[in-house]
């Protein structure tokens, strides 16, 4: 059994755990309680600008969603040839947008690369069964075509 303020207070730690792991560069509240936007760019050693962008649209109470967001934070930490330390990363909660939510209300959690003239590609829907590696190494082939 768990009470609201214990489930507040599990939504707080991985906040937390998020921004322990990435730089954010802007952060939106909605409310005072419900995050509404959430941009960062993961911990990285270069300090070129990323020419690989992943975008993902969620929102809020969505187990789907909760779930590949924290697979794409360990795989955001993994290094090796298929790193993802370069990639700007954004999560869009698709409630603060109609636009967005007329598009995705049905489909998130969605990921889409931003193409190099600003438009977004969206990727094929990943397994939420999938391990972060393979997770990992997927992102990174769909990242690389551009």
């Amino acid at each position: 059994l768990v009470f609201p303020r214990q489930r507040r207070m599990a939504t707080v730690a991985r906040a937390v755990a998020v921004l322990a792991v990435a730089k954010p560069s802007a952060v939106l509240l909605g409310g005072g309680k419900t995050q509404r936007f959430l941009k960062f760019k993961p911990l990285c050693s270069s300090s070129t600008p990323s020419s690989r962008k992943l975008v993902l649209y969620s929102k809020p109470g969505c187990c789907l969603c909760d779930g590949l967001k924290e697979k794409l934070q360990a795989a955001f930490l993994l290094s090796g040839p298929h790193s993802l330390t370069d990639v700007d990363f954004q999560i869009r909660d698709i409630t603060s947008n109609p636009e967005w939510e007329k598009a995705y209300q049905y489909e998130i959690p969605v990921l889409a690369k931003v193409l190099s003239d600003g438009t977004e590609e969206t990727l094929p829907r990943l397994s939420p069964r999938l391990g972060v590696e393979l997770l990992q190494k997927k992102i990174a082939a769909a990242l690389g075509e551009q």
